[in-house]
């Protein structure tokens, strides 16, 4: 029995990726807009890799980004699925509920906008 190489015209599956549902895009890009609204956050990027899907924030495109916010699906049972990370990378808010983790930005923009 011979083995046939794989033909170039098969595609191999893509690695899994993690990514941000449509319900967790619309919590986070409503924050974002307030932020935008208020003149503090001016650009963002997505990040979607294996093990974490990220949202950068950024005041200006090109610095480092203010916060991130990470979907980490392997600590849900653990620390948490969301989390929310300063300029320096400290934690600044882990739980398993996204609404509760973005409370932290919330009120840094309350506080800003006051």
């Amino acid at each position: 029995m011979t083995v046939q190489p794989p033909s170039p015209n098969t595609q191999r599956p893509a690695d899994p990726q993690v990514a941000f549902d449509r319900s967790e895009l619309n919590v986070i890009l409503s924050l974002y807009g307030r932020a935008v609204a208020a003149g503090e956050w001016r650009d963002y990027a997505m990040s979607f890799l294996r093990e974490v899907a990220i949202f950068s924030i950024f005041r200006r495109a090109a610095e480092t980004p203010l916060y991130r916010i990470e979907k980490r699906p392997a600590l849900r049972n653990k620390q948490g699925l969301y989390a929310v990370i300063g300029p320096q990378g400290q934690v600044l808010k882990r739980g398993g509920d996204l609404r509760t983790v973005l409370r932290v930005l919330e009120r840094k923009l309350i506080r800003i906008v006051e």
